[in-house]
């Protein structure tokens, strides 16, 4: 039987790859499909609570820390406005799918329904998640690319070399912005839902599992820009023997 600790690890393993096949496959189109899909999901699985690693948290976490992967590998690729427009196709995938779900709850079931009272459980819960989620959302996602660009910025005038100090760029911004969104989100989807220690536990094992999972994202926005720079080289070559 898997164990939450290495599933969280698999899951971390497999939503920051396909991020990369997205890319790989879809260019940008497929990050911003990612953003889209990874804004619905994270706010349904926030809603699980489990204990990993000693610690009691909500599901959800890297999911959400993906987009920022993916708002990093477009800010690297493709810019600060390309960044900026992933961060509004979130928000837009945000106020659409809180809209949709709860449109679901007005109906009244028939006698042989059986979901009703699931999905009344579950989206219930959505409209105070989603605007909670979109407003640190918006928050902490233009503060990432702001921070992001910043730190692009301080590096590329002291050292006089744009590529290098990607890592830093990377986790400079993800890490700052994460702890902002550790403690924000927590306070506003959860309080009066969970007990103070709760609350608390949540956002210390949010920030753990945050700092592990920004760490970990800075091989995939290396690799992504690899694939960019090899499919930029290919096109060039061929253009020049066409």
């Amino acid at each position: 039987m898997l164990t939450n600790e290495l599933i969280l690890i698999l899951t971390l393993l497999v939503e920051y790859s396909a991020v990369v096949v997205c890319y790989r496959l879809l260019g940008k189109h497929g990050l911003y499909m990612w953003i889209a899909l990874a804004t619905i999901a994270a706010n349904i699985e926030v809603l699980i609570l489990v204990r990993a690693f000693g610690m009691e948290m909500t599901l959800g976490n890297i999911l959400f820390a993906s987009t920022f992967l993916v708002t990093d590998i477009v800010s690297e690729i493709y810019g600060k406005e390309d960044s900026k427009r992933a961060v509004r196709i979130g928000i837009a995938t945000s106020l659409c799918f809180v809209v949709i779900s709860s449109s679901w709850l007005l109906y009244t079931p028939s006698s042989g329904d059986f979901a009703m009272p699931a999905i009344r459980t579950v989206f219930s819960h959505t409209p105070r998640l989603m605007a909670a989620s979109l407003a640190v959302y918006v928050i902490v996602q233009f503060f990432d690319v702001w921070l992001y660009h910043k730190w692009w910025g301080f590096t590329e005038k002291r050292f006089h070399d744009r590529d290098s100090f990607l890592w830093l760029r990377n986790n400079g911004s993800t890490l700052v912005s994460q702890l902002l969104n550790t403690v924000l989100y927590p306070l506003f989807a959860f309080a009066g839902t969970y007990p103070a220690g709760t609350l608390v536990s949540i956002m210390i094992s949010s920030y753990v599992i945050f700092i592990v999972t920004s760490l970990a994202d800075t091989p995939f926005v290396y690799l992504c820009r690899r694939i960019s720079r090899r499919q930029t080289a290919a096109e060039q070559t061929a253009e020049s023997e066409a």
